[in-house]
């Protein structure tokens, strides 16, 4: 699949500069930028999914000072 995209001269310019400084060709740097934002995003909607359910349950968090005095010996 091949996709074409409008850029500014200045735009251009930063991407071609991204691209050779990571010494990947420029589609591939946006092809990479892409899949990484769809990644992040991902990341936050499991996580805000996984912080509502902690909420629901009613459990409370509480400093890794207190869970190692309890192992103390």
């Amino acid at each position: 699949m091949a996709f074409s995209i409008r850029l500014t001269e200045q735009e251009k310019k930063l991407a071609e500069s991204y691209a050779k400084l990571h010494s990947v060709s420029l589609g591939e740097a946006f092809k990479n930028a892409l899949f990484e934002k769809i990644e992040d995003e991902y990341d936050i909607s499991v996580f805000e999914e996984a912080h509502r359910e902690y909420v629901v349950s009613g459990k409370e968090s509480r400093p890794i000072d207190k869970l190692w005095e309890e192992f103390d010996i």
